[in-house]
């Protein structure tokens, strides 16, 4: 049994310019340390949270959010329904920021075919939710390696693996191979054999064209 969530607003160093958040989750520990985490950062307010799918939809309806925080598994209406719900509704609509556990190609397909704009997993670090949110917010996606592995694989290429992807997004950050295998922890001859491999398969030569090809197929 969780605690009845309530909408909510918290102050920002933005006023009306403030990227307004919503959050679905049904543990209500995991919605306050969100709304905790999210309220204190300048330029977002959270507005709302709801407690279940159902839920969320009526929220997000009353608040009129720029970001939906999503959990996929609820008891009181999953993430994937309240996605396809929050789709079919006319006028503006919120990106929606999928937050779970799991990242099962499934779970990732599912989400992501019911209108996910991102997917990420609740182990994400502080810095890279809230850049995640902003991201969303501007319309850039936001994937973890596994997601971007899996809608590799949609195009019907040969789909990258999840270490390549990870290589690809160090690459697009401008990364040498260098620091990519001081980040992961490998060699540098592994990332260079890593990038022959995304070479191959996005059939392109160079990194800035690699970079290139992420970008229009969305892997990065």
């Amino acid at each position: 049994m969780t605690d009845s969530p309530s909408t909510t607003t918290s102050s920002t160093g933005t006023g009306g310019n403030a990227i307004r958040v919503v959050i679905a989750d049904d543990h209500p520990v995991v919605r306050d340390g969100l709304a905790g985490m999210l309220g204190s950062e300048d330029g977002i307010a959270v507005v709302g949270e709801a407690g279940g799918g159902v839920e969320a939809v009526a929220v997000v309806a009353r608040t009129t959010p720029d970001v939906v925080l999503m959990d996929l598994r609820m008891p009181a209406g999953s993430g994937v329904e309240a996605i396809r719900a929050l789709r079919r509704t006319p006028g503006r609509q919120p990106r929606i920021l999928v937050l779970t556990t799991y990242d099962t190609d499934r779970d990732v397909r599912t989400a992501m075919d019911a209108g996910a704009d991102g997917f990420l997993l609740k182990d994400t670090r502080r810095a890279d939710l809230v850049r995640a949110v902003r991201d969303l917010a501007e319309g850039r996606p936001v994937l973890t390696p596994a997601a971007l592995a899996v809608l590799a694989g949609r195009t019907g290429e040969v789909p990258l693996s999840g270490r390549e992807v990870e290589v690809l997004g160090y690459v697009a950050e401008g990364r040498t191979n260098r620091a990519i295998a001081s980040r992961l922890g490998i060699g540098e001859a592994t990332v260079k054999t890593h990038l022959g491999h995304v070479y191959d398969k996005l059939g392109v030569a160079d990194r800035a064209s690699a970079v290139r090809a992420a970008w229009e197929r969305g892997l990065v």
